[in-house]
């Protein structure tokens, strides 16, 4: 319940929209190979975020 009204972070919200990128690829490959390509380079867009954030986490609990 606590969780109810948590924000969330930024990386849980890259989080998300990389799931439902990838979901939606997933769909579109079906029917139109093109437009799976662009959703799935879009998502490993959204991952690159994510690993540059999970990096900076990195550093910042090292330093």
């Amino acid at each position: 319940m606590i969780k109810l009204f948590k924000k969330k972070s930024k990386k849980e919200k890259l989080n998300d929209q990389y799931m439902k990128l990838l979901e939606e690829s997933r769909r579109m490959s079906t029917s139109n190979r093109t437009e799976a390509d662009r959703i799935m380079a879009e998502a490993e867009k959204v991952l690159d975020k994510i690993k540059a954030i999970e990096a900076n986490e990195a550093n910042g609990a090292t330093a």
